[in-house]
């Protein structure tokens, strides 16, 4: 043991190493400024000097939403996995492995029922952590449980939608789940029940050309990147510049293409009285 630690340690008012939480500390990704993790997490993961809104997975955003008490995970469907064999520099099932230990989750969509400020409603919650949110099969077949639980509970299905597209290790079958997708939202409004969309960072590729934007209400967080294809291939297929904040939720909102740009810190309250407004004509 060297000098310097002897001494640290023999001073009662210095705190051991190993006394030292390694996470004491998160640093905003958006203006770097270092929070304390206690804040942040107090904060409900927004920077509280730029307002950068942080991802967060899944479990974190049922405790935000729902009301104490109320929350129950949905089991998630059971689908075949590497259909295809695919390897790539690693296979596919060791990258599934590494994803739910990570995470602890089966996959990239997680699905919840209860209550927001007493309404009921089923909630999915995409996990960018994993495998970056990705829709392969396993996606595909979440979404589509968690509506039919919404159409058998008579309720508004709720999707925070957080993905980097279609999941490339299963190929076409990942890209059949954006029709797949899509007929089950018809079957939702055939029910005559609300489908719900927040948009969260990011929103790309084949999430957002199918189910992200089908909503009967499009709500965003604040600067979320939303978009099908990179801003670097547009301007390169068109041969223009694009504006300032292209892709982002203020200038969609701007343009028409979504509702409303929510806080996460009235995003329950928000959804609350969205739910009311589509459902007080079912309810009489």
């Amino acid at each position: 043991m060297s000098w310097l630690n002897r001494v640290r340690n023999a001073l009662p008012f210095i705190a051991k190493k190993a006394e030292t939480p390694d996470n004491l500390w998160h640093k905003c990704t958006s203006c770097g400024q270092m929070i304390f993790q206690k804040e942040w997490d107090e904060n409900l993961s927004v920077c509280p000097r730029c307002d950068h809104h942080g991802r967060i997975g899944p479990h974190t955003r049922f405790a935000h939403i729902f009301d104490d008490g109320t929350m129950h995970i949905l089991p998630a469907p059971g689908v075949k996995e590497d259909p295809l064999k695919f390897r790539d520099s690693k296979r596919y099932t060791d990258r599934l492995k590494a994803a739910r230990a990570q995470t602890g989750d089966q996959d990239a969509l997680i699905n919840a029922s209860g209550r927001i400020e007493g309404q009921p409603a089923v909630v999915g919650v995409q996990n960018f952590a994993f495998m970056g949110g990705s829709m392969g099969t396993a996606v595909g077949a979440a979404f589509v449980a968690g509506v039919q639980e919404a159409v058998r509970q008579s309720c508004p299905y709720v999707i925070f939608t957080a993905a980097g597209g279609a999941r490339m290790q299963e190929g076409i079958l990942s890209l059949m789940q954006m029709p797949r997708a899509t007929v089950a939202v018809q079957q939702l409004r055939a029910a005559g029940l609300p489908y719900i969309v927040v948009l969260t960072d990011p929103t790309t590729g084949g999430v957002t050309a199918s189910y992200a934007m089908l909503g009967d209400v499009q709500i965003a967080e604040p600067n979320a990147l939303i978009a099908f294809a990179g801003a670097r291939v547009i301007e390169n297929t068109i041969r223009e510049k694009l504006p300032e904040g292209f892709q982002r939720a203020e200038y969609l909102l701007a343009h028409g293409m979504i509702d409303m740009v929510t806080h996460r810190k009235e995003m329950k309250a928000t959804l609350a009285k969205t739910i009311g407004y589509l459902t007080t004509k079912q309810a009489a």
